[in-house]
């Protein structure tokens, strides 16, 4: 089943189960008994949200402890109970974080949690290796860090919480996040269910947990504290500044600007297509989006033609410079970034906030500029795609590895030359490198291999997974076992 069916699919049981799912969004009151110390705040229990995020931390340390007592049958039902409530819940998420950070589209964030809940892997992905020889047999495992703290953006709140959290629980541990302030109810929300779901199987009911409101403050205390053993970071280059002078092992998810390149040996009208629902994507909050192009000028004016008549609005000359002033700033170094009021927001509010007419279906807006642009050089995390017009594949390399600034994240080819897209995913180096798809397909939307909503760009990792939040033990048995 595709992800889209599997969309109409749950959205159907939820309309049938509950009625009108806004109804239940606004009523439904989480109830669960044996957790005494849960936060009541506007009439819904939070399981696992504590006022002190001391608290939050000793609760996940006791949930963990609980977990390691259980078997591994056990284990895989805690994750099945996860994904399903997950599954039950992805609308309903959405609607939350839509509603509370302002960013991106409900189907799409609705996508997101799907694919979180189904495409996370767990415990399968906790391999076991073994030595034998003539000195006897030894067993190398994967073993929880314990309690892992964790800092999550406010562009995929659910989906990060989600995703993060059935890796980090199948591998072990508890985890204890400091949300992003503009996310906290959605985040508080997807915990208080993940822990509902993971109690109701009969595991610890606090193995995720939270501050009520975080802040820098808690934040700190969570990359402080003793008994956080790891820190997993998904954010800008600030925090994960912060993190790495922790003095812990740090897991970070930094910075994109992920180029996408177009030769002329692509099949230009499946490459506009694809450029268009890439970058617009959840209003191209995703770190992974296309979030500016690179064209070989014969087949410029055919792409640019194919991606109107695909939902983009190519600004006229003198209406770059409007949309421009409108949608970057200046920071207090004096540095172009990109203006928070319109992060995530959609290509007609972005455009209507510049007076300019477009068509109700316009999804993406697209500008001709030149390589030193700042809707080239800035990653800006909304739908407006800088294109740059070049004359050969090896221009349009080298100006998308400037681009991508070093960051190793991701990038995007359309070509049908295996030289070419060979030669740009050696230059680029990045952790993703999709080609001849939308850029959502490096997450496994109309991609194969599992999904993450944490990319471990500056430390290495790339996609996280459940092995990722482990740790390798060895265990010798000196002289035994071997029987041949």
């Amino acid at each position: 089943m595709s992800t889209n069916d599997l969309i109409k699919k749950i959205t159907a049981e939820m309309e049938q189960k509950y009625g009108d799912n806004k109804t239940f969004i606004q009523t439904h009151d989480l109830k669960h008994e044996n957790n005494t110390r849960s936060i009541q705040t506007n009439s819904t229990k939070y399981i696992g949200v504590f006022e002190n995020v001391e608290d939050a931390i000793i609760a996940a340390k006791k949930s963990q402890e609980q977990l390691m007592e259980l078997s591994m049958k056990k284990r895989n039902e805690i994750i099945a109970a996860m994904r399903k409530t997950s599954l039950e819940n992805a609308e309903k998420l959405a609607i939350m974080a839509h509603e509370e950070t302002g960013f991106g589209r409900i189907e799409d964030k609705t996508i997101k949690n799907i694919l979180a809940a189904e495409k996370t892997p767990g415990t399968e992905d906790l391999h076991a290796s073994t030595f034998t020889g003539d000195d006897g047999m030894t067993l190398v495992e994967l073993a929880p860090f314990g309690v892992i703290g964790s800092i999550t953006p406010s562009t995929n709140p659910s989906s990060t919480i989600i995703n993060n959290g059935i890796s980090m629980v199948a591998a072990g541990n508890s985890v204890v996040f400091n949300p992003h302030p503009s996310a906290k109810k959605v985040t508080c929300e997807s915990i208080s269910l993940l822990n509902k779901a993971i109690h109701d199987v009969g595991g610890p009911s606090e193995l995720l947990t939270a501050p009520l409101n975080p802040t820098l403050e808690s934040s700190k205390v969570i990359m402080t504290h003793e008994d956080v053993r790891i820190l997993v970071v998904t954010g800008g280059e600030a925090v994960v500044g912060v993190a790495m002078k922790s003095g812990k092992k740090v897991i970070a998810a930094g910075p994109g600007n992920p180029p996408v390149i177009v030769d002329d040996t692509a099949n230009i009208k499946k490459a506009a297509n694809d450029i268009v629902r890439g970058a617009s994507f959840d209003n191209n909050i995703l770190c992974t989006a296309e979030k500016e192009a690179f064209v070989l000028n014969s087949v410029f004016t055919e792409l640019r033609n194919e991606m109107v008549k695909n939902g983009a609005y190519e600004l006229k000359r003198h209406e770059i410079e409007i949309v421009a002033n409108e949608v970057l700033a200046k920071n207090s170094e004096g540095k172009t970034i990109y203006n928070k009021n319109y992060v995530g927001k959609s290509a007609l509010e972005i455009l209507k906030a510049c007076g300019i007419s477009a068509p109700q279906d316009c999804k993406l807006i697209i500008a001709e500029v030149t390589e030193n642009h700042p809707f080239i050089t800035v990653e800006m995390l909304m739908p407006v795609l800088g294109i740059v017009r070049v004359y050969t594949v090896d221009e349009a390399i080298e100006k998308a590895v400037i681009a991508e600034n070093g960051n190793l994240h991701t990038a995007v080819m359309h070509s049908e030359s295996v030289s070419n897209l060979t030669k740009a995913a050696r230059a680029l180096k990045t952790s993703i490198f999709v080609k001849n798809a939308p850029s959502f397909a490096g997450l496994g939307i109309e991609g194969e291999g599992f999904t993450t909503l944490t990319i471990a760009t500056p430390t290495g990792e790339g996609l996280t997974s459940a092995k990722s939040f482990s740790r390798i033990r060895r265990c010798t048995l000196s002289g035994g076992f071997r029987i041949v």
